[in-house]
């Protein structure tokens, strides 16, 4: 029997889960999967495999603002030709929290006509639009910015700023293959998993 994996924005992967799509398993943000536990769809008993934070980066070889402190950040921000983010609609983990950002460091209204969107999954990341110059600048998960060679991360949100994203494996209650799933599960939080990830911006 093959196997069929899909990739997306935690929201978008919930919402197909919720619309009836079938899977044996999940990895999303650990909210998305909490309320999809409740809701009966996913087995009680998560899993934590990573956590990742918001990072800012710059297409490779261009120059790097400092982003070191919430003032700086604000700098680097208004100052930039163009600002990548991910869009609201696609069910990205990050967006609301980037527009609360722009509003806590006072300058929404300055950077919203500067802002392009990215629609999420593979072909609708941040990391794409900063590398093919649509935008000057990105902020996003950093394990989403450094799957790209074409960018930089030129740091981290700084820590008052900063949204720490778990996630969270879960089998679904209409799972056919549920002890391959469990399996699975394990090996995404085995040791030499989480190894990985931490190379790639994602540890517990």
């Amino acid at each position: 029997m093959g196997t069929c994996s899909a990739y997306g924005p935690s929201g978008g992967l919930a919402r197909r889960l919720n619309g009836g799509e079938g899977a044996d398993l999940i990895v999303v943000d650990s909210k998305a999967l909490d309320e999809l536990i409740k809701q009966g769809k996913v087995v009680g008993g998560r899993t934590d495999v990573a956590r990742t934070g918001i990072g800012i980066a710059v297409r490779k070889g261009a120059p790097k603002p400092d982003v070191s402190s919430p003032e700086a950040l604000r700098r680097a921000l208004l100052a930039a030709k163009s600002i990548a983010h991910t869009a609201p609609a696609g069910g990205g983990v990050t967006a609301a929290h980037v527009m609360g950002v722009f509003a806590k460091l006072g300058i929404a209204a300055e950077v919203a006509p500067k802002v392009k969107l990215a629609a999420g999954g593979p072909n609708g990341r941040v990391s794409v639009l900063v590398s093919s110059g649509e935008a000057e600048i990105g902020l996003q998960q950093v394990s989403e910015l450094m799957s790209n060679p074409e960018v930089e991360v030129i740091g981290m949100l700084p820590a008052q700023l900063q949204q720490m994203t778990t996630y969270s494996a879960g089998v679904t209650t209409g799972a056919r293959q549920v002890e391959p799933a469990k399996a699975f599960i394990r090996h995404l939080a085995a040791p030499e998993a989480i190894a990985i990830y931490k190379t790639k911006g994602l540890a517990l």
